[in-house]
């Protein structure tokens, strides 16, 4: 009898643990990816310049620090575009979610989507990115050499490019772009094709080229271009349905709740929110400030979950816990 009553409430000690274990899915359908973007949106909204690629040259410097906070699983949140593929490779979460104001960052997300899904490595990936032949190329290869090998291509078939992009997004995925959606697409497209890899792509930045060349503070870099594993993991995601671009304000009144909501329906936390410098743009009035606080404070945390933000002035890339600032804020 007393071995039964040990048995026993062990296993009502055990059964909430087995309850709370993460129930994140292993992949979506092309259904509720497209569900989950258009119920968890807002109304896209503006910013102040054109942002077609990062601008922010430090933003590997804080990995190490990163992965010393931060364990693999989890949910990532974050905004604006390709950076995250950095942090996604770098971390390894089991899910992703981009929200960002504008709605052209969701297309571009989704060019993004298509283009590492037709591409079976880094060399034809940049090559479809930016319409430039490449020659093939170790599978071992550095980014400088993938980098000066496109550098010295010959532009190909632009047009070939961008209709093989919206016919994956529209046939072969069947998401439903309305008219105004495949001419943003159209639009950063061309954007990669005029520029190519040693245009900045952003009002105020450095070359594509140069930002994938960066390092972090140990002098490694982490880039998603920088393996063939790097690339592949991110690859997977995209293949999985598992990075999903979200249309939202960060103290609007949807976007973060509704993520916040499903990842807590699946017992899973947010384990890093790369929020870049959009805080400073959202400190005032105090109204917008204090709805930005009571979205992150809807967020699953847990003890080590961390803010990637970016300082302006040369403060650069740097990190914050996010559990205190539930707290303060």
């Amino acid at each position: 009898m007393r071995f039964l009553a040990i048995l026993i409430i062990a296993t009502l000690l055990i059964i909430p643990v087995l309850h709370a274990a993460d129930t994140l899915p292993s992949a979506i359908s092309d259904a509720e990816f497209w569900k989950m973007i258009s119920d968890f949106s807002e109304r896209g909204g503006t910013f102040d310049f054109e942002m077609y690629m990062s601008n922010e040259v430090t933003f590997q410097t804080i990995l190490p620090d990163l992965l010393r906070r931060v364990s693999p699983g989890g949910v990532y949140l974050g905004v604006a575009p390709e950076q995250n593929f950095t942090y996604i490779a770098a971390l390894h979460p089991k899910m992703a979610f981009i929200i960002d104001i504008r709605r052209e960052n969701m297309l571009e997300i989704l060019m993004y989507k298509a283009l590492f899904e037709l591409s079976t490595n880094r060399a034809d990936f940049l090559s479809r990115l930016f319409s430039r032949k490449m020659q093939a190329l170790d599978t071992q290869a550095s980014v400088d050499q993938l980098f000066d090998t496109l550098n010295r291509g010959e532009r190909e078939s632009f047009a070939q490019n961008l209709s093989g992009i919206k016919y994956h997004l529209q046939k072969t995925r069947e998401f439903p772009l309305s008219a105004d959606d495949n001419q943003t697409i159209d639009y950063i497209y061309n954007a990669f094709f005029r520029g190519g890899p040693n245009a900045s792509l952003t009002t105020f930045g450095t070359s594509y080229n140069l930002l994938m060349r960066q390092t972090d503070a140990e002098g490694r870099n982490r880039n998603f271009l920088a393996s063939e594993s790097n690339f592949q993991f991110v690859r997977q995601m995209h293949q999985k349905n598992l990075i999903v671009p979200i249309v939202g304000d960060f103290a609007g009144p949807k976007a973060i709740r509704a993520v916040a909501r499903y990842i807590r329906e699946h017992n899973a936390e947010v384990t890093a929110f790369y929020v870049s410098n959009v805080e400073e743009y959202i400190s005032s009035p105090r109204s917008v400030w204090s709805a930005y606080c009571a979205n992150i404070a809807t967020l699953p945390l847990n003890a080590s979950s961390t803010f990637i933000r970016f300082g302006r002035g040369g403060r650069g890339s740097f990190l914050g816990p996010m559990p205190s600032f539930v707290r303060s804020c």
